[in-house]
């Protein structure tokens, strides 16, 4: 993402706009008055020194060499081109793919020149054209969402269900990484390749998150027939752990906080350090491969969890809105491991998802818990995915007979739709996950549908064989 971009900000291109359209009315002061345009306001005394020094650069930036500028930006072409991704694009990501395209237009490649043809075509990709509307995705995420609905499907463990997760595991086979070392083995190089990508296509940057889901998926489908699988992604995942504990979603050890407080990182999410809910993925499939808890990198994950610990008791999640979606992640890890309902560290994770059930008997939280001083684990409305999360969270650790469960049952019942092209499933408006929190919000349009179907699935699976809690990592 940052590489083309960089070239950008060294050519500083201005967009041609033929029909001159602006956009004055979303400033609270007429643009052409504002002199300071650095809006990073970060507390730390790093801020006005990197401030400072960005004024340095930016003094000295039209003297500098014109030949090591060109050396840079060819090393920047050589670096996208590398990972140019095919149709699939740069990263598999809209930021990193528009970069590119307005890339190769800066430095003046003709739009027939391959690479920028298909930078250009792996956009409109993204373009979906309805009717009335039209709007820009900004990925796709088919591995990810194959993944979770084959736990629900296997949740379900009807005939016709199994079917099911059985081409979609052999479809996740064809797609794992064995032969491409990504950009993470600048830390681990002496780690195979052996992980999932979100995207169709991504080899460059797969990620621990979908590698833990497919692993689990597999296992519990049929652990002989893909053990080769399970143990390349197993090996990846261990591989990078992050030194505290933790995994992060791409990286090992990607915790150069400094760098949020650079002019440029006014969005607070240039790292990808570990995180609550990757690290319970991590963790509960471990758990289900059969890992103990005195194994080292199961003892600090361990750890690394009671400490992020939030002093309510929930966790924050990263890639999913938000504390109810990570303390979800990391109660059926806990409860994998072997963690007893009566550690504290559960006691008040399981208080708190009971303290933030609404009145209708579901859950909802929106994206303002992810600022500061804002109320965790509250919104304006119940979601059907996110009220799946905490049933299935309290669920983990045997409050199937509970208050809450029964009430959070309800609520999916009574929201489901029961007739029209919906018909079976859940409404949900609201944005429940997250790119960049504060900045990049997400709507997965399956989570509405395999979620609710996951909790139901549990549900009735539970009752039906008397038994209090799942043994399955997630």
């Amino acid at each position: 993402m940052i590489v083309p971009l960089l070239v950008l900000m060294t050519l500083k291109p201005q967009a041609v706009n033929p029909k001159k359209i602006t956009l004055d009315e979303l400033f609270v002061a007429p643009p052409e008055t504002v002199k300071d345009w650095n809006s990073n306001e970060t507390k730390s005394i790093l801020n006005p020194i990197f401030r400072a020094l960005d004024d340095v650069l930016r003094f000295f930036e039209p003297y500098m060499p014109k030949g090591l500028r060109k050396y840079s930006i060819d090393k920047a072409l050589a670096f996208v081109k590398e990972r140019l991704n095919g149709e699939d694009g740069l990263g598999a990501i809209y930021p990193a793919m528009a970069n590119v395209v307005m890339m190769y237009d800066a430095l003046g490649y003709d739009k027939n020149y391959p690479d920028r043809v298909i930078a250009t075509k792996a956009v409109d990709n993204l373009v979906i054209e309805e009717k009335t509307s039209a709007y820009c995705q900004p990925c796709v995420s088919p591995i990810w969402d194959t993944g979770l609905m084959a736990h629900a499907m296997l949740e379900d463990g009807s005939p016709d269900a199994i079917a099911a997760t059985q081409r979609a595991a052999e479809w996740l086979k064809k797609l794992q990484v064995l032969d491409v070392v990504g950009d993470w083995a600048n830390w681990r190089p002496n780690v195979r390749p052996g992980g999932w990508a979100f995207q169709y296509n991504n080899a460059h940057y797969p990620d621990l998150d979908d590698t833990a889901v497919v692993v689990m998926a597999m296992d519990r489908l049929d652990s002989p027939k893909y053990r080769e699988a399970i143990e390349r992604g197993t090996e990846w995942v261990l591989g990078l752990q992050s030194k505290n504990g933790g995994w992060g979603a791409f990286d090992a050890d990607n915790t150069y906080y400094y760098l949020n407080h650079i002019p440029f990182a006014d969005h607070g999410a240039l790292l990808d350090p570990p995180s609550a809910d990757v690290t319970a993925r991590c963790l509960g499939m471990l758990a289900q491969l059969g890992y103990k808890i005195d194994h080292p990198a199961v003892a600090a994950s361990l750890a690394y969890l009671r400490r992020e610990q939030e002093k309510e008791g929930c966790w924050f999640g990263r890639w999913g809105t938000n504390y109810i979606y990570g303390t979800w992640s990391v109660l059926n890890a806990l409860n994998a491991i072997g963690i007893g309902k009566n550690d504290l560290m559960v006691r008040r994770a399981i208080n708190w998802l009971n303290s933030k059930q609404r009145e209708d008997g579901g859950w909802g939280e929106d994206g303002q818990s992810y600022f500061a001083g804002e109320p965790k684990g509250e919104g304006k409305v119940s979601t059907p995915a996110q009220t799946a999360w905490a049933i299935l969270g309290l669920m983990a650790f045997g409050e199937i007979d509970s208050d809450a469960v029964n009430k959070g049952m309800k609520y999916l019942l009574s929201t489901q739709q029961t007739e029209g092209k919906n018909e079976g499933l859940w409404n949900e408006d609201y944005y429940t996950a997250v790119g960049f929190p504060k900045v990049f919000y997400l709507r997965y349009h399956g989570y509405k549908a395999f979620f609710p179907q996951w909790a139901l699935a549990r549900y009735k699976a539970l009752k039906n064989s008397n038994a209090s809690q799942t043994m399955f990592g997630m």
